[in-house]
């Protein structure tokens, strides 16, 4: 299983209102259950805080990726939100984010081998920094998964060695 088996429009949006990480939180996991994927709001952002107090889930470049386990998952996904403003997010860079990848995995052990696998595709293609000004830019959900699914040369010629120097051991991704 890929980031393509996973992606789903359903649970992208653009335009997110929240102005903190608890309403970021909140906001993407109610399109998460809208969509099928969680069966309970509050329960699934528990968890995902039991997760943030481990680590920081801020990778740097203002691009934050929440993950956790939880019991309130029926569907493995990636919720996507972007706002227009800065949210302040524990980040290895300490810079604020605006762009954030909300994991959303069962506690069921099956689900947790694709977990890791899952958050190491993604955080490669992140370490791209001509693919993280394109998802800065696109203006629909479908040039947003075109430009996060394309390959390094796609995304841009002369700059495709940076998803390889990208350093994964900067994020903690600890089940």
């Amino acid at each position: 299983m890929g980031l393509r088996d996973i992606l789903n429009e359903e649970i992208i949006d653009l335009n997110l209102k929240a102005t903190t990480k608890d309403e970021v939180l909140h906001e993407l996991a109610g399109h998460l259950k809208t969509a099928g994927y969680i069966n309970d709001v509050e329960s699934f952002v528990k968890d995902i805080y039991v997760r943030e107090e481990e680590g920081i889930t801020g990778m740097g470049n203002h691009i934050a990726i929440p993950h956790g386990k939880s019991t309130s998952v029926t569907k493995i996904g990636i919720a996507i939100g972007r706002t227009s403003h800065e949210i302040e997010w524990e980040s290895y860079d300490g810079l604020p984010v605006n762009l954030i990848f909300l994991f959303c995995v069962s506690a069921d052990g099956d689900f947790a081998k694709n977990h890791m696998m899952l958050l190491a595709e993604l955080a490669g293609k992140l370490g791209n920094d001509a693919r993280v000004e394109k998802l800065q830019k696109v203006e629909t959900k479908a040039e947003l998964l075109e430009v996060l699914l394309a390959e390094d040369a796609g995304v841009a010629e002369n700059e495709v060695a940076d998803a390889e120097e990208f350093d994964e051991s900067l994020i903690s991704f600890d089940l």
